[in-house]
Parts: C-alpha cells; structure tokens; sequence
C-alpha cells in the first residue's frame, strides 16, 4: 500500500493566479511516480502563519506520512517557508537537508543560497524544496530513494499513513 503524501506549493504570484505552478505538479508526479498517493495539492501565499498552518492539519488532522514544500526558500523577504517548518516541526533530518544542497551544487553554484529545511512532525516527513521546477525535481530526485524507508521509520508499525486498496487509510 502507498503511502499518503500532500504537496504544498507557497507563492503569492501563484496564490493569486498571477503565474501557472509547474513545481507542485512536476513534484506530485515524481512522487506517485515513486509510488506515493498524493492526495492534497494547495497553494498558499508566501505568508509563514498560513503556511505553518497547513502543515499542522495535514501532519495533524489528515495524516499524511510526507508533506513536501516547493517555493519560499530562498533570500527574500517574503521566502519564509524554512522558518514556517522549523515553527512546526519536533525534529530535523539534516542529512537530507545536507544532500539536497550537495546535489544541487553540481547543477549550480546558486544552489548554495537554498535554505529548505526536512524534519519531522509526529509520522508526518516534511521536506522543502525550492520553487523553480528543476530545482524542485533535482532536490526530490536527491532525497527520493530515501523517503520510503523514511515513512516507514516513522509509521513503526509498518502501516501508519498508508492507503489500503479499497482508497480507505488505516
């Protein structure tokens, strides 16, 4: 059974229907590509209150096993999803955080100024990405051979967060 995941694209351009969002897509495809089921996909305003919020009711509320972020990490004013995540997390995962930079500085020195963070809230795995599409992909192609057994760590009982086949979670 796959597990459960939501995607949350944070863009006020793409909030207000200003720009089309690729990234949220590209990235929903690449993780059921994965064989994740993604259920939720959302856009939000670059506004930390709303998108620590989000993140809160879908770890909380609708429990899904992983919640990526695309857009808001990078060095403007208004990039703020890092600290929206660090707001709500109870622990970081480093590692991925380490490897997504890593493999993007072989694309690009700008990759150094990305500032996503991955932790982790109860089950619930969240991971930022930033916002431009390939960034986005080349972050979670870094980080995916990882997320399952990552969602599994977290389940412990080798079920939490996971669709039955029926469409029905357990």
């Amino acid at each position: 059974m796959p597990y459960r995941a939501a995607v949350l694209t944070v863009s006020d351009r793409g909030s207000r229907g200003e720009t089309v969002d690729t990234s949220g897509p590209a990235v929903a495809a690449l993780l059921a590509g994965a064989g994740f089921e993604v259920l939720a996909q959302a856009i939000v305003p670059d506004d930390p209150a709303e998108v620590a919020s989000t993140l809160r009711r879908w770890a909380d509320d609708a429990g899904y096993a992983l919640v990526v972020t695309t857009g808001g990490t990078g060095l403007t004013a208004r990039d703020l999803t890092p600290e929206a995540t660090l707001e709500v997390i109870d622990t970081r995962v480093p590692g991925m955080e380490e490897a997504m930079r890593a493999a993007g500085l072989a694309h690009t020195p700008m990759a150094m100024l990305s500032r996503g963070v991955a932790g982790v809230r109860g089950r619930t795995l969240i991971v930022n990405l930033p916002g431009s599409e390939r960034a986005a992909r080349e972050n979670l192609e870094t980080v995916l051979p990882v997320l399952t057994h990552a969602c599994d760590s977290l389940a412990g009982d080798g079920g939490a967060a996971r669709v039955s086949h029926e469409g029905e979670s357990r």
